[in-house]
């Protein structure tokens, strides 16, 4: 339940600010949002002022009462579904109100933009906040095996699917402590060159590795058989080790941290995008890791176990991650919208707002299906309906 709650805020926060964005640019700019909801619908409650100036308030779903309420005035809603937010910028998606000059169609192409991309700009924005203060709480940082420093700790990237560490149990953040080899010896573990040749000098042989494990107050033994062979890409023991030692810094420095940790995410992310696309027009295999709502929310749990600073770190990770993809030149998404204007700058006209408004449409019902295709292969990956039967 805890772990459902924190992914329901986490996720909730990235959209809200999001939305967020888009209303603070179209009020600065002149274009009013008939309403602003805190969660999706149905409404709870909402309230706006009247033309008096006076507020007033409304209950569950009814109407609004225009005839009292200020045509520019926004409603501000809280509603049933905590997952974010969202903004109803007049004009944006609405025929009727074409001819109104305040609304989102008749603006400029730059006006317009601003306000599509408020939204992307918020979310880094957010990303370089958290990562501030994580920074400033304190985080592993990654080290050598020369490092000398003394709190460092070997510990669990990732654990592969399938492998022998998967099936002992090991988990992400996992210290390790020592090694029990198939004879009883026990090995002492500090760098990530002294656990490799651990392994390699026990292939087919079953071990023991005695791990500290965040949520746990003492020290787990786990036994695993060591492979014969490591696939491609994968160690014998399917586990990637990092060598970590907790820093802490000032604020100052924090923020331009966070600001370079941004933009190396962004990076990241674009030439992971790009790989991607490469290989699936050159019929190469594409990684199926990518995570949905069910994978981020197993990742959620795992964050929270590890403390304030994780969680804060994957939240920034997880805006960035949506600030990139609303950028991407698709349909119903922030970038497709802002592509739209371009092709309208350089056709000189406006766009059929028809046409637009079905290739939006198409688009969205296409990340539905896509959304609810990763869904699938999360339940499948983790596990989900199996776990769901035992607890039945």
């Amino acid at each position: 339940m805890t772990t459902f709650i924190i992914f329901i805020l986490i996720l909730g926060l990235l959209v809200l600010v999001h939305e967020l964005g888009h209303f603070i640019v179209a009020k600065r700019n002149g274009v009013p949002s008939d309403e602003f909801g805190f969660g999706f619908p149905p409404r709870i409650l909402g309230t706006y002022k009247d033309k008096k100036g006076q507020r007033r308030w409304v209950f569950g779903n009814r109407e609004v009462d225009e005839s009292s309420k200020d045509k520019d005035e926004t409603v501000y809603s809280i509603n049933l579904i905590p997952l974010g937010g969202f903004v109803k910028i007049r004009g944006e998606d609405e025929e009727k109100v074409a001819k109104d000059p305040k609304s989102f169609v008749n603006q400029s192409a730059w006006v317009r933009f601003k306000i599509l991309f408020a939204g992307v700009l918020m979310n880094f924005i957010l990303a370089i906040f958290l990562f501030s203060i994580a920074f400033q709480i304190g985080l592993p940082e990654s080290i050598n095996d020369n490092n000398q420093a003394s709190d460092a700790k070997l510990q669990i990237a990732q654990v592969a699917q399938s492998t022998p560490a998967e099936e002992m149990g090991l988990e992400m953040g996992d210290e390790v402590i020592s090694v029990i080899e198939s004879d009883g010896k026990i090995i002492a573990i500090n760098t990530i060159s002294r656990f490799q040749k651990i392994t390699k000098n026990n292939k087919g042989q079953e071990i023991s590795i005695k791990v500290k494990r965040a949520k746990s107050k003492g020290l787990l033994t786990l036994k695993t058989t060591i492979r014969e062979e490591a696939p491609e890409n994968q160690g014998l023991l399917g586990v990637q080790l990092v060598r970590t030692t907790f820093v802490k810094y000032g604020f100052f420095e924090s923020i331009w941290l966070a600001t370079q940790t941004t933009f190396s995410m962004v990076i990241a992310i674009v030439a992971f995008l790009v790989d991607m696309i490469i290989k699936l027009f050159t019929a190469e295999t594409i990684s199926a890791d990518v995570a949905g709502p069910v994978g981020i929310a197993v990742m959620t749990g795992k964050m929270a176990q590890l403390g304030l600073a994780y969680i804060l770190q994957f939240m920034a990770l997880l805006s960035v991650n949506l600030a990139v993809i609303n950028l991407l030149p698709f349909p119903a998404l922030d970038g497709g919208r802002i592509f739209f204007l371009i092709i309208e700058k350089i056709k000189g006209s406006p766009l059929n707002r028809k046409v637009e408004g079905t290739v939006n449409a198409v688009g969205f019902f296409a990340l539905i299906a896509l959304m609810v295709f990763i869904t699938v292969k999360d339940f499948a990956n983790f596990e989900i309906i199996d776990k769901i039967k035992n607890i039945l």
